[in-house]
């Protein structure tokens, strides 16, 4: 049946459109983030039942594009242009594959960890309406556990910062001891 992942500000290509819900028709599981307009209509009985459609707006104003498909060769793109006619006919836009198996899993994750958000998270319904997503609960704190997308994302480049700049000031003073140690001999 397949799967469908993208992240991108605009959804107004007519065409695009059409083919998504081609392809929710055909079983196609299909999950957009779609942080500004969205012209497809997701949860129409019979044409869109299998899209969902989110958006996001917070502390960042993001303008990243990724689109996954999941299939026979699991293929992930990131590219410049969102889906609007001005992006696919007048422009010169690009769209490239990520080859890298772990770079396409850690783009993956990333995507994925955006449908888990449930403080800025916006899910759109059949009449056009964004509706908050609350934190689902299992009946545990876990359960209740509120999910900032960005704020996770932020502190995980100041930890691997952090990390990273650790390891480099024990490089410099281990070679800086090495380097005292070649005077003193």
């Amino acid at each position: 049946s397949g799967y469908i992942l993208a992240k991108m500000n605009s959804l107004v290509d007519e065409e695009v459109i059409m083919k998504l819900y081609e392809a929710s028709t055909a079983g196609v599981k299909i999950d957009l983030l779609v942080r500004g307009i969205c012209r497809l209509k997701p949860g129409v009985s019979g044409l869109s039942d299998n899209i969902n459609v989110y958006s996001l707006v917070g502390r960042f104003l993001e303008h990243s594009r990724a689109f996954y498909f999941e299939n026979d060769d699991n293929q992930l793109y990131l590219g410049s242009a969102d889906w609007m006619p001005r992006n696919l006919d007048r422009r010169i836009e690009i769209l490239f594959p990520i080859k890298d198996k772990r770079n396409k899993e850690d783009i993956k994750d990333i995507l994925e960890l955006y449908l888990t958000d449930n403080v800025k998270l916006r899910k759109l319904d059949s009449k056009g309406i964004y509706n908050k997503v609350k934190p689902e609960s299992d009946g545990s704190e876990k359960g209740k556990e509120k999910i900032n997308v960005q704020e996770i994302l932020v502190r995980k480049v100041i930890s691997k910062h952090t990390k990273e700049l650790k390891n480099s000031h024990k490089k410099k003073v281990k070679k800086g001891i090495v380097k005292d140690l070649k005077h003193v001999s």
